[in-house]
Formats: structure tokens, sequence, C-alpha cells
């Protein structure tokens, strides 16, 4: 039975907290089956469910009719001549491509580079709060793997050799994965996730874990708050605060981020990295921590578009461990001429809020010679879609909530993640089930969008384009586009009700911080937004301006 007696008023009461009104004899009707009910669920809860438990339904962005863009995978990326830099830094912030062809062509070891990154994390890392975990005794280890078999004339691909990060969500054998939380601070895992396992056959040498948000949300964590390169006195947004933190000051050639809304996109925007959040279920989870079954993806953070692609290409893979996983071939070609594409954009989202850095980049893509057009979305109730994700993130944590360990987190605003997921457990069940029906009508949405245009370009938070294509699963690019004049900007919340990115003070001191603008594209076509990125890349100009540290 019940802990408590239910009655007519009880039922009363509970009406306004679920948006509803019953008359007092549909009350009386109820409260004979009420108590049935309530205890079915709370046997439930005494079934205690690991995070890594998937759910039984699942989320496929394909609508009837799909057909896979490509039927095999192709990587191909431009040339290299470059020839080493003498200064250390410069190293440090060169593209893949650029470490890929030294590597291969031995003018720098891997030991060498490794050691460069693992000198700028012990310099920087301290400022920058972005790496939980240094791995050096194996980060070393593997770099001279590396090494070993460049001597002996062996090449594993474009990451061979090259050190990077990744986001202390996964799990890495025998090394702490306490997922930014203080309830799993002292998690120690005894298996790699399953990107993990694929950067280390593709040559890729783990520097550490960096920083996440407490259970994938903002840039707090129970060691600090992760900073933005460009401005040590925000945070570098989240939740892959310490990828784009740790990517954007140089400390390693990469890192991995994942995204449930926002989540490689946001810190992009923040610290001026280029972002690639892939289609969804394209890159493997397996081993990773779950907030939301039917949201989370996986994808690099870099300095260049074309990294991205290489990162992407290595990760991408069908894998039966990810119940929602979809075997779709990757295909980039670095030379592909993108005259041709057909380019959107939402006129809302070029208006007011808009920037002089969302102007440019709009004006650059007309100046490639592209065809540019005005398309547009139906008016939906997009934002209701936030309820999914507090649901299914409710229920990933429900132990920390019914234990009140929720208490233990840092982070406890309004918008923080214990009130959060309280307030979840109030959502009827019923009108989930209607808002995973509406989501079928988003995804027919974003299907006739991507009929009128071959590429979406807007700002960050591009009128519904944020939550809708996270739910729908289409990819997204988010590269730097310019520089704009802030004050320290406030943290992301969900305080609100929908996601705010963080308000600037204008009152105070203001900072040059990178502005991006990004690119949606069609499922599991990544090509073509990877592509118009390089394009814009290139005519923007930007990307190689780097933070600069106080003494």
């Amino acid at each position: 039975m019940t802990d408590i007696m239910i009655t007519t008023e009880t039922i009363a009461a509970a009406e306004a907290v679920m948006g509803v009104t019953y008359t007092p004899e549909e009350r009386a009707q109820m409260v004979g089956n009420l108590e049935g009910q309530i205890l079915q669920a709370q046997q439930r809860r005494n079934v205690t469910l690991a995070n890594e438990v998937p759910m039984a339904s699942r989320f496929d962005p394909r609508l009837p009719g799909f057909a896979m863009p490509h039927g095999a995978d192709k990587l191909v990326l431009s040339e290299v001549t470059a020839t080493l830099p003498q200064d250390d830094e410069d190293i440090a912030f060169a593209p893949l491509t650029h470490l890929a062809h030294w590597i291969r062509t031995e003018q720098i070891t891997s030991l060498r580079l490794t050691q460069i990154y693992l000198g700028r994390i012990t310099e920087l890392n301290q400022k920058l709060e972005c790496f939980a975990t240094v791995t050096t005794e194996l980060a070393l280890a593997e770099a001279e793997a590396a090494d070993a078999l460049t001597r002996a004339g062996v090449n594993l691909g474009p990451l061979h050799g090259i050190p990077y990060g990744v986001k202390d969500l996964f799990d890495t054998n025998g090394i702490v994965t306490g997922w930014g939380a203080e309830p799993f601070r002292d998690r120690v895992p005894d298996s790699d996730a399953a990107i993990v396992k694929r950067l280390r056959a593709a040559g890729a040498v783990l520097l550490g874990k960096t920083t996440v948000g407490a259970l994938a949300y903002n840039d707090i964590w129970y060691g600090g708050v992760t900073r933005n390169p460009f401005n040590l006195n925000e945070g570098s947004s989240g939740s892959s605060a310490g990828s784009a933190s740790a990517t954007a000051a140089g400390l390693c050639a990469f890192a991995i981020g994942t995204e449930t809304l926002g989540s490689i996109t946001s810190p992009s925007q923040r610290c001026g990295t280029t972002g690639l959040r892939p289609t969804f279920g394209r890159v493997s989870r397996a081993g990773g921590m779950a907030l939301c079954n039917s949201l989370d993806k996986v994808g690099p953070i870099c300095r260049a578009v074309e990294d991205t692609a290489i990162v992407l290409a290595a990760m991408n893979g069908y894998d039966p461990a990810d119940r929602s996983s979809i075997g779709a071939p990757f295909v980039f070609d670095a030379g592909v001429d993108i005259a041709g594409l057909t380019i959107g954009y939402l006129p809302e989202a070029f208006g007011e809020g808009a920037t002089s850095v969302d102007h440019a980049a709009l004006a650059a893509v007309r100046n490639l010679g592209l065809d540019v057009r005005e398309v547009s979305l139906p008016d939906l109730p997009y934002g209701a879609l936030m309820n999914i994700l507090y649901a299914e993130a409710a229920a990933s944590f429900e132990g920390l909530t019914l234990s009140d360990l929720d208490d233990t987190l840092t982070w406890q605003e309004d918008g923080a993640w214990p009130n959060t997921m309280r307030k979840a457990r109030f959502l009827s069940a019923v009108d989930h089930v209607q808002l995973d029906r509406l989501r079928y009508v988003v995804m027919q949405a974003l299907d006739g969008l991507f009929q009128q245009c071959d590429v979406l370009i807007g700002p960050f938070m591009t009128g519904p384009m944020l939550v809708a294509s996270n739910y729908t699963g289409h990819p997204c690019l988010h590269l730097r586009a310019g520089f704009e004049d802030l004050g320290t900007r406030s943290k992301a919340s969900l305080g609100s009700g929908k996601l705010t990115t963080g308000e600037a003070d204008s009152a105070g001191q203001t900072f040059t911080v990178p502005q991006g603008i990004s690119l949606w594209g069609r499922l599991y076509d990544e090509g073509p937004i990877l592509n118009l990125g390089i394009a814009l890349e290139r005519v923007l100009d930007v990307a190689h301006r780097r933070p600069t540290f106080p003494k």
C-alpha cells in the first residue's frame, strides 16, 4: 500500500500540478484505484536500473521511404605540403591534416607532439580546469608505440600518433570516469568505451579525460568551473566544457564531445572551436554515460572543419552494443566543388538579435556564388519537445532524486539538474506519448525544410533549430565565424523551461571573444555542410586566431 491515503482533495490538488481539471464525480471515481497505480510505480522503483540499461523503444530518425545517401565509406583529404614549424605553439595549434603529414613524413614524432601537449596541459590546465584526469604515462606509452609503427613503415591513418582528449563521460579501463558529478567521482570502469577503442585502433594517443558539466549539463563539475580560453572570467559552456576549452587553447589536437541539446555546439560557440554533431545513431555510445537514450550523440571538437571529418571517419560505424546504432557510410571529399548547393536560411534568424558576425557569414555564402534563399518551417510548438529531455534525464538518474544524493551536486540553482529532475516526476506519461507523436511531426517538418535546400545556415540559436534538429537527429556543424567584444557571460540554464545560453554583462569590462555560425544538413549526409564549412572557413579567415593568457 502507499504511504498516503488518496482522497478527492488529494486529486484536486494534483490537478493544478498536472494542468488538468476533473469534476467532483470524476475524482470520486478515481479514489478507489489510484492506490494500485501508485503501488505499481513503487514496485518498479524497487528495481534498480543501471545507467547502461537502454530503453526498449529506439529512436530512428529515418522517415518511411528514406534511402541512405551513400553506399560506401569515402575519405579524401586535402593535400598538405607545409613543413614543420620551429615553434612548439605553432605545432600545437596546427590542424590535424598538418600534424598527420608531419608524423607520416617523420618530421615530428608522436612522442614529441605528445610532450608538447602535456607541457601545455601542465602550464594551462590550472587556469582552464579543462582536464579532469591527465593520463601522462599512458599517453607517452601510446606515443612510443605509434612511433615504433612509423619506424616499421606502418601508418594507421590520419590519426596515427595524434594526441586527443575524451570527454569524461566515456569509460576508460582503470581510469576514473566521474561524469563530472560528486556521487560518481571515484567511479573506475574496467573496460573502454567503443569510441576509445576505435580511436586507439586509428592510432590516436589519449592525453586524458576532459571535463564535463555534471551529468552532461553546463561547465560546473566537482573540480570547479571550466573556463573559456578567450575570457577566463566566464565558463566555457557545456556540457563538453573541457573538450572545447582544451582544444581552443591548444592543449590537444582534438577532443571528443557529446550532444543531447547543444553540448557540442554551445561550447564551440563560446570557445571558438569547430564542433560537428553527427546524425543520430552514426557513432556508438556504448561505454558512455547515458543522459537521454533517444537524444545523445557523439562528435568531434576541433580547430578546423576538415579535422572534424577525419575524427568522425575514425569513429563512424554500426555497433550492436549501442541499441540505437545505425550503420551509415560516411563520405567526405575535401576537393568537392560546392557550386550547385542551395543554401537556405530562416529570415527571422537574421532579424532582431542577429549579430554583425551572423550577417557577415550569410553575406560570405552569397559571395561564394551559391543559391541562397529564404526557407520556412511550419508553426509548431518545438519547445514543448524539451519535456522529452527532462523525462529521459530524470529516468537516467532517478536514483539520485529518490535517494537525495542530488543534494551533493555543486550546482543547485533553479535551472540545474536537481530541480529539473525533481520537477520531471510530475510530467504526464500521456503527454509524453503525445510528445513522441509531435516529434514525428517535427521530423516531417525538417524533412520538408531540406527539400527546400541542401544546407541551412544560421546563428547557434536559430529559431527552433537547436531544439528541432536535436530531436530529429539531423547533423550540425558549428564553426568560428568572427569575434565580438562582450562582457562576461552567465551560464546556460534550463530554469525558464527552455535552454538559454547566458547573457553578457555589458556594464563592466569587455573581452574579444569568438562567435560562430551553424550549418545544418540532411540525415547521414554530412559532406555538404563540411564542404561549405571549409569554404566559409577560408573566406572568413578567423580560425587561426589564438587565445592569449596572462603570465
